[in-house]
């Protein structure tokens, strides 16, 4: 069959909807053009969270070379600052996958043009909409996977959705450049007869194309009625139906709020927990060495702090009231007075990533920085990190470890 017969995908006449055309698209991509843009800056703002320059346990991507300029010492305040970008980011990843869908769909019939290179500018410009295409649809399945805490592709998904956008977002800028123009005199003039996307023989309509905007307008906003509360929090929170609710039941009670890893799943128990076995080893200026068991810690001055944890799935818990010791006395007890410097913050978790983190020196002398002994009034619960679980002020929850070991202050 020749590539004009019209029961081919590289036919014309094989795409009858009368709702493609060039008004259409570029109402889409307009929006996409807003919304992506936000989707990587703050994208860059959660890389920058990690503190990825401070210590390789924080960023382990590859050979990432000049991608991974370090932005910026992340800040601890306000509080909520990653609760706030991150939520952004993952809230308004899900709400874009119908605009998302809708304008790929308006623009397929233009994938299966033939010749499929007419000039060596055209190859260029086909090419460039692959790494459109293939990494856009990349980038928000591997980001709704990761939200659902669904782990299915190869690897880690720290390095695959880095690499991935940048790829994306090299191709969409551009794409962006070549067509923002074209698409602004589209919506402007309000053009929906273009030839270029336009059915040659369309179907009868069934719906106008205000109606099908309408319609993937409306898919955006029930994404983002089931999936806002879990960042937004309150009332809103049993809305966010889409949102990640961990491996477990937190039950209810002081402990009663989200978790991702538990206990179990990070090979503890009370054998490494109990107050016989477990020891907080302060390592500082010098190798000073100071071991420090729970009950020990909770006759040094105490301090609280309401604060949340927000995750990189996106979603956060509300403040929740933190009383321990602050990070900055524990570096004073072996020597670091004054300035404290950066700390090294190791698990006792067996399994899974982020064993060990580091933390940058503002972040150890913030005074809401602590090591955790209670949370709410009670004990920390042996999923919420007992005996002894970092928590600082805008730090992305993997940074608030668990079941801590052992801290070693210095430069790292």
């Amino acid at each position: 069959m020749r590539h004009d017969d019209p029961r081919l995908p590289t036919s014309p006449g094989f795409w009858r909807s009368p709702l493609r055309g060039t008004w259409f698209t570029a109402v889409l991509g307009l929006v996409l053009l807003g919304g992506i843009t936000v989707l990587f800056v703050t994208g860059l703002v959660s890389y920058a969270a990690y503190n990825p320059d401070l210590a390789p346990v924080n960023d382990q991507t590859p050979d990432k070379g000049i991608l991974g300029f370090y932005l910026f010492s992340w800040p601890t305040d306000p509080s909520w600052l990653y609760r706030f970008t991150q939520g952004l980011h993952v809230t308004l990843g899900v709400t874009l996958i119908p605009v998302l869908l809708a304008k790929l769909w308006s623009v397929v019939p233009k994938l299966f043009t033939l010749p499929p290179a007419r000039s060596l500018v055209h190859a260029l410009e086909r090419i460039s909409l692959l790494l459109l295409v293939g990494g856009g649809l990349f980038e928000f399945t591997t980001g709704v996977l990761n939200v659902q805490l669904d782990y299915v592709f190869p690897g880690s998904f720290y390095p695959l959705h880095f690499y991935g956008a940048w790829v994306f977002f090299a191709a969409f800028l551009a794409h962006a450049a070549l067509k923002t123009p074209a698409a602004l005199r589209a919506v402007r003039q309000r053009r929906r007869d273009e030839a270029e996307l336009a059915a040659v023989r369309p179907d009868a309509p069934t719906v106008s194309r205000r109606g099908a905007l309408w319609f993937v307008g409306g898919a955006s906003l029930l994404l983002l009625v089931t999936t806002a509360g879990q960042s937004v929090g309150g009332a809103l929170r049993r809305t966010a139906l889409l949102a990640p609710h961990g491996g477990a039941d937190p039950g209810s009670g002081p402990n009663g709020f989200q978790i991702n890893k538990t206990a179990a799943y990070a090979g503890i128990d009370a054998r490494v927990t109990g107050g016989e076995a477990w020891r907080l080893t302060v390592v500082g200026r010098d190798g000073r060495t100071v071991r420090l068991s729970r009950a020990e810690l909770l006759r040094l001055p105490l301090h609280s702090a309401a604060l949340p944890i927000a995750c990189v799935e996106g979603w956060s818990t509300a403040d929740q009231w933190w009383r321990g010791v602050r990070l900055r006395d524990l570096a004073a007890l072996v020597g670091h007075d004054g300035d404290p410097p950066d700390v090294m913050v190791e698990s006792l978790q067996l399994h899974g990533a982020f064993r060990r983190a580091a933390l940058r020196a503002n972040q150890v002398a913030d005074p809401r920085s602590l090591l955790a002994l209670t949370v709410n009034g009670e004990d920390l619960s042996p999923d919420h990190g007992y005996p002894a679980r970092v928590i600082v002020p805008a730090a992305p929850g993997v940074l608030n470890t668990k079941w801590v070991a052992r801290l070693t202050f210095g430069d790292l």
